[in-house]
């Protein structure tokens, strides 16, 4: 098991910054991918970013490409996601989860329809 647990949200002002944490703990032994997801309200959840496990290779939604970056650092088990130029359609739940595997792929939004572990999500909103 890998327990995932989401930190850094909050208000924000439209065009600010945040930075979101997923902090993994458990069977952090294994390799595995990380992503981000996030749900409006009213709107099913949607993929955001994704980072392989060596860190090698990230994906982004397009409507967060060029604006968010996505990192992590397995000596601490933590995988950020780095929110700039926010926007009031940014406004939502995000979630981490975790996908064992390694490899390109595994960043790739096709490789997240199923994942292994979810964090319990931290909400930012982000105001005119």
């Amino acid at each position: 098991q890998v327990q995932l647990v989401e930190s850094g949200g909050g208000l924000v002002q439209a065009g600010g910054s945040l930075r979101l944490s997923c902090a993994a703990s458990g069977r952090t032994g294994s390799r595995y991918a990380v992503g981000w997801f996030r749900q409006a309200p009213g709107k099913e959840r949607e993929f955001v970013a994704a980072i392989s496990w060596s860190g090698g290779t990230t994906n982004y939604a397009d409507s967060v490409k060029g604006r968010f970056t996505i990192s992590r650092d397995n000596a601490k088990n933590t995988v950020s996601l780095q929110m700039n130029s926010l926007k009031n359609e940014d406004t939502a739940i995000y979630y981490c989860a975790a996908k064992l595997g390694i490899g390109p792929r595994t960043a790739r939004n096709d490789y997240w329809g199923r994942p292994d572990y979810w964090g319990q999500g931290t909400q930012v909103t982000v105001s005119s």
